[in-house]
């Protein structure tokens, strides 16, 4: 998932911003992003069993590729692997970034009366450069495990509850257009297809 200003670049990780389970690994490499369209990312991915230097490595690429895409999540589907993990470096509605990484997410939503939606644009990275609004609900929390297998609970409002929604979505082969009209769908295809030169199929890992 895209930042919401694509011109923001992510600091180092600052004493203020939210780890509750560690830091995001480092010194992975960017990779070029996957597409929508791509098998890859239509089908739900297969389940962590085993919490390895490979799935470690997974997790330090995927962090690099997100970063270098500006983004604000990013699933394993994203970089190719059908692997059921993401990570993200996100802020909530307060505007409090909060980091993590989750394998095997279980989502939890509000009902009833609890249950406000939230109906901000968003974007993908595996469809780049455009944006529509999708009605989420305004509050979201995932459970699943971290690479070492402990459990893992995020949760947050605004745009990490989007967040958190979105990545977990890709995880269960649900890509964001999946979720609009059929008219909306063709508004974000044409801003996609506006915006395709300044995304070759090498970005992010064959910029700069």
């Amino acid at each position: 998932m895209p930042d919401d200003d694509p011109t923001a670049v992510p600091p180092a990780v600052p004493d203020d911003v939210r780890a509750p389970h560690g830091p995001l690994p480092e010194g992975g490499t960017a990779r070029p992003i996957t597409r929508w369209g791509t098998p890859v990312m239509h089908a739900p991915q297969q389940q962590v069993t085993t919490y390895d230097d490979a799935l470690a490595t997974l997790a330090a690429d995927m962090v690099a590729t997100m970063y270098a895409a500006d983004g604000v999540g990013l699933a394993a589907c994203q970089v190719g692997e059908d692997v059921a993990m993401f990570v993200f470096d996100c802020p909530d509605d307060d505007g409090v970034r909060t980091v993590g990484l989750v394998c095997n997410p279980v989502l939890t939503l509000p009902e009833g009366r609890e249950r406000r939606l939230d109906d901000d644009d968003e974007g993908c990275l595996s469809f780049p450069g455009s944006f529509e609004p999708c009605p989420r609900p305004d509050w979201a929390r995932v459970d699943g495990t971290g690479l070492d297998g402990e459990p893992v609970s995020f949760e947050g409002t605004g745009l990490l509850a989007r967040c958190l929604q979105h990545e977990t979505d890709h995880t269960l082969g649900t890509v964001f257009g999946d979720r609009l009209s059929a008219k909306s769908r063709k508004r974000l295809t044409k801003k996609h297809d506006a915006a395709a030169e300044d995304y070759p199929l090498d970005w992010p890992a064959g910029q700069g």
